[in-house]
């Protein structure tokens, strides 16, 4: 999932270099969706993990 908020981060950087403004907006907005998404799971899965104990 953090691939694709990087993929998506770095389409929307060229999209705004070419200036596609449309583009760019789109593609960061999916961008930060994927990347906060990533850190859910991420603090679900460390906080599963320390419950479940060894």
């Amino acid at each position: 999932m953090l691939y694709y908020a990087l993929v998506f981060f770095i389409i929307a950087l060229i999209a705004g270099v070419l200036g596609f403004g449309g583009i760019a907006g789109a593609s960061a907005g999916i961008a930060q969706i994927l990347f906060f998404l990533f850190l859910a799971f991420l603090v679900l899965s460390l906080f599963a993990h320390l419950l479940r104990g060894r």
